[in-house]
């Protein structure tokens, strides 16, 4: 384990303080709000995965206390289950190690925890977070009538007619649409933040992880389909199961969707066309068809790859041990 000392102390309150003036931004800034929210988890993830458990935990606790006192308890508390919490985990996850023996492997190389399961970790992660933060504003119908009507008069006291004359529709539409869409978009954002802060410790030359092909890497974990059937048939359920279930559809969706994209990537390696497919690829998936295809493609491509590498002399995880 690494020497508590002043160091690891001080980074760790940097990280919390930087994460805290990021989500700070969000508020002020409401037109890229969700993208400051999304790198308020940049610091930590930075600092975990460089240096490990212990300077993550410390940038966690300062980003909730200084969120408590300079906002509120409760808001601090959204940020810890929304950003906070979701980051920590991941760099922890991502700098467990084991001997690749351990699970059938060749002696002198290490196994490293599956991308696939990190992802799928993300993926419950932020469902939870959904659920809390849902529960905790009282997501419901109500709600989502309140929202829509607000909505609205807005509109009509600035002139503009409402788009759709059926608005009792729009409101039973948006009950289930606005948690499959603040789940997957919240997965995305999230895993952005991951593979960046990867790619500036990776960039640094002292991270714990070693770069992964993310390619052949990045798939789901092969019970992440049965998950995301439970939550297709609970939307059919109606109530508060039927408002899980649309979480579980947009997180794990967006899941499947980053695999998708992935196995993309992979298939079309070495191809002269490459490069006009991946754009078109991109380009089609902000459009809800093209995505289902992409999603699909990443559901039936499941998958549990290793990384293995040889063991460095500076090999130190921070007492993580797969």
């Amino acid at each position: 384990m690494k020497t508590l000392n002043g160091k690891l102390l001080l980074t760790g309150i940097l990280a919390g303080i930087t994460a805290v003036f990021l989500v700070m931004a969000a508020t002020v800034q409401l037109s890229f709000s969700a993208l400051f929210f999304a790198a308020s988890a940049l610091p930590v993830l930075i600092v975990g995965l460089r240096w490990g458990n212990f300077t993550a935990i410390v940038a966690i606790v300062t980003a909730a206390i200084a969120g408590a006192i300079l906002v509120s308890p409760l808001f601090a508390l959204s940020v810890f289950m929304s950003t906070l919490l979701p980051a920590g985990w991941l760099s922890h996850l991502a700098n467990l190690a084991r001997p690749a023996q351990e699970i059938g492997g060749p002696d002198n190389l290490l196994a490293w925890y599956p991308l696939s399961d990190i992802l799928m970790h993300l993926c419950a992660l932020v469902t939870i977070s959904l659920i809390f933060m849902g529960a905790m504003m009282g997501y419901n119908a109500a709600f989502v009538g309140a929202l829509v009507d607000g909505l609205q008069q807005a509109m009509a006291e600035q002139g503009t007619p409402f788009p759709v004359q059926n608005i009792g529709s729009v409101k039973s539409s948006l009950l289930l649409t606005l948690p499959i869409a603040q789940g997957g978009m919240w997965v995305l954002l999230l895993f952005a933040a991951y593979y960046i802060a990867t790619r500036i410790v990776s960039a640094s030359g002292q991270g714990l992880r070693p770069r992964e092909d993310l390619p052949s890497a990045l798939r789901m974990n092969r019970n992440t389909p049965f998950i995301f059937l439970i939550g297709i048939i609970a939307c059919f359920v109606g109530g508060i199961p039927a408002l899980i279930g649309a979480t579980i559809c947009g997180t794990f969706g967006a899941g499947f969707l980053l695999a998708g994209f992935a196995s993309i990537h992979q298939r079309t390696r070495g191809r002269d066309w490459r490069l006009p497919a991946l754009i078109l690829a991109y380009m089609a998936a902000a459009m809800a068809l093209p995505a289902l295809f992409i999603m699909i493609l990443g559901l039936i491509d499941t998958r549990r790859t290793v990384a293995l590498t040889p063991p460095r002399a500076s090999d130190n995880n921070d007492g993580n041990t797969a």
